[in-house]
């Protein structure tokens, strides 16, 4: 990887404020902003991958070696990002300092950045089958099989506890569907992390909410919301178990293939999360709300549906002290991988 210290990596300074200092992260290469012009063919609109929260994300073309840009087609595919600084550089920068720190399979990898004329770009590696979001809600997708989605929980699983458990804990503030990526294998990889980041202090921390820009509950885009945290919504306040609310979202997303929020389904259905927990509690039958375009013949068994919904309904506890931790929840979903491989049994029961 190229060093921060090659001649593509100097700033034009010039009198803005935001041009003051290069970020001092050893693992990133900086980019101009008419490199990744040049690598967005100008951010044109046929290069649009996404617009979210957080700004506009492109996709663009660089050299696998020199991360030199290149013209549309040629090269290594990435994704470069333009975030809405909202004036505030500071948590910006402190978040590719972050991010420039860490690797692991299951997250994002960033690759450089880009801050000049009043611009912050984030160039990351390209996730050819886009986000879980895409497969679960988008209604041209291919119906996504139960091992896949059980392959993605898990992925997913191991890149949040490698952010909680860092040296710098990491919060994702409403962990959901839409920040898990998925590669041409299916691998999950996390994205847009590091939003939040704390040092944990006699025993389970809480910190005040304090994110890019966003530390209204009212501020949150409308498919967000479902994701948050009860603690977060009623005190303003993260702890690393909103997360894993966040999580038995998703795992209940993955089960049912529907939004956690939607206002066009019948009243008392509007709140997944509130609706699914008798069924998930076994006072119903679960296998009516799961997703109906899943296989028949590739259902999960009896074993594995009812260790999956107990897991899901510790996670969305209202109580956050309730909520198992990350690793309890990857070694739980790491035992659900094992009883797949069991023989099939009553796959399927009439609703």
């Amino acid at each position: 990887m190229p060093s921060r210290n090659s001649k593509h990596n100097n700033f034009n300074h010039s009198d803005s404020p935001l041009l003051s200092r290069k970020i001092e992260t050893s693992n990133l290469r900086t980019f101009t902003l008419a490199e990744l012009r040049r690598a967005t063919s100008n951010f044109g609109s046929d290069m649009v991958l996404g617009k979210g929260g957080f700004g506009i994300v492109f996709k663009g073309w660089i050299d696998e070696k020199t991360y030199a840009p290149l013209q549309a087609g040629v090269g290594m595919a990435v994704a470069i990002k333009k975030v809405d600084l909202n004036g505030h550089r500071g948590p910006k920068e402190a978040k590719v300092k972050f991010l420039g720190k860490i690797t692991h399979p299951n997250l994002v990898k960033l690759l450089g950045y880009c801050l000049e004329d009043e611009e912050f770009l984030l160039v990351s590696e390209y996730m050819q089958n886009r986000s879980l979001d895409d497969h679960l809600f988008d209604k041209n997708a291919e119906p996504m099989p139960w091992v896949a989605r059980l392959k993605i929980a898990t992925g997913a699983a191991r890149g949040l506890a490698f952010l909680h458990r860092a040296k710098e804990q990491a919060l994702y503030r409403s962990f959901k569907a839409s920040d898990i990526l998925l590669d041409m294998d299916l691998n999950a990889k996390l994205s847009d992390f590091g939003l939040v980041k704390f040092r944990p202090t006699n025993g389970e921390s809480i910190i005040s909410t304090l994110t890019f820009g966003d530390t209204a509950y009212t501020d949150f885009p409308p498919k967000e919301i479902g994701y948050i945290d009860p603690e977060y919504v009623a005190t303003g306040h993260l702890t690393v178990k909103s997360d894993i609310y966040g999580f038995g979202v998703v795992l209940l997303e993955l089960l049912t293939g529907r939004r956690v929020l939607d206002l066009n389904r019948p009243d008392g259905k509007h709140d997944l999360a509130r609706y699914a927990r008798p069924f998930l509690a076994g006072k119903r039958n679960l296998r009516s709300i799961l997703d109906h375009r899943m296989e028949r013949d590739h259902l999960p068994t009896d074993a594995v549906l009812s260790t999956v919904a107990a897991l899901t309904l510790k996670c969305l506890e209202d109580y956050p002290k309730n909520r198992p931790e990350v690793t309890q929840v990857l070694e739980t979903l790491e035992e659900i991988d094992a009883l797949q491989m069991e023989p099939m049994e009553n796959p399927v029961s009439s609703a």
